[in-house]
């Protein structure tokens, strides 16, 4: 049983437990809590659940068949009373479709609500199950009608003709877009194959500039040597030429001594006549030995 604190738990709950689904719709009648419908990532929910919330016991109420709003996500449904008599009312839903219809489930009372656990105890209170005998007038009051086996069958032929045009809707919508996914496949190829075209191109230009790369990085390596062998000539000239430089310094004051001294020689020459030539020149030794 629930606690009385106002904390949330997880009751020990009988019965089938409900598969997982969402956007059901649920109303409680008394101490009954009715689900219908829902999904479950696969399709509708086409089964009519009830929990008794003394028991915490699950019941499966009815299962309907095929694609009928009744198996639908996000549809309306309400508790209301008739002439004494109990009604769950249902609007709309979604299932690949939104639908505008409106079901009755009669509630009548039945002790032995169906349960997969045969030992469960059993409510005290009465539980409900489905009798599929009513509709909604177009005045929006509720009246009993009677259904045979034809009027069924008919409605199932109906549904089932729905649901197989639904189907070919969907399988001719399905083709169409195979056959616009096959055109984006064809043309994905052919780009494909362009682009591997272009590609072998490229390769083939990247490996020619390469091979030029190769060449030049060669020529620059061979330019490189010869410009450094250059750069040995260069000092090697330039040291001749400081020494060439130092020669013609030296010869220019060796000649500059010459001069000087021719000049002397001329001027000496030029004053004394012989005898001052004779005078001025010191006697060698053999004449200062003979004298």
């Amino acid at each position: 049983m629930l606690e009385s604190q106002m904390e949330w738990s997880r009751p020990k709950q009988q019965g089938p437990i409900p598969s997982p689904r969402a956007g059901h719709a649920g109303a409680t009648v008394g101490e009954n809590w009715y689900i219908v419908g829902g999904g479950n990532n696969k399709s509708g929910v086409s089964e009519t659940l009830v929990l008794n919330m003394s028991t915490l016991a699950w019941s499966v109420v009815s299962t309907v068949e095929g694609r009928v709003p009744l198996a639908s996500e996000g549809m309306t449904l309400l508790y209301s009373n008739y002439s004494g008599e109990d009604y769950l009312i249902s609007f709309g839903g979604y299932n690949g479709r939104y639908s505008n219809e409106v079901y009755a489930l009669k509630l009548s009372v039945k002790l032995d609500l169906q349960s997969s656990t045969k030992d469960q105890p059993t409510s005290d209170s009465t539980s409900r199950v489905l009798e599929p005998e009513v509709e909604i007038s177009q005045d929006g009051k509720i009246r009993e009608i009677a259904m045979d086996n034809a009027d069924s069958k008919n409605r199932n032929d109906e549904a089932n003709e729905q649901l197989l045009a639904a189907l070919k809707a969907e399988k001719d919508e399905l083709e169409a877009t195979l056959n616009r996914e096959g055109l984006q496949t064809v043309q994905l190829k052919e780009e494909i194959t362009e682009a591997e075209a272009r590609n072998a191109e490229l390769t083939k230009e990247l490996q020619a500039v390469r091979g030029q790369l190769a060449a030049e990085q060669s020529r620059c390596f061979k330019l490189e040597v010869d410009v450094a062998e250059l750069r040995q000539k260069l000092q090697s000239l330039d040291a001749l030429e400081r020494e060439v430089e130092l020669l013609r310094r030296q010869k220019a004051a060796s000649e500059q001594e010459q001069a000087a001294l021719d000049a002397k020689q001329k001027k000496q020459a030029g004053s004394g006549g012989v005898w001052g030539w004779l005078v001025g020149t010191p006697p060698d030794d053999d004449d200062s030995e003979s004298s």
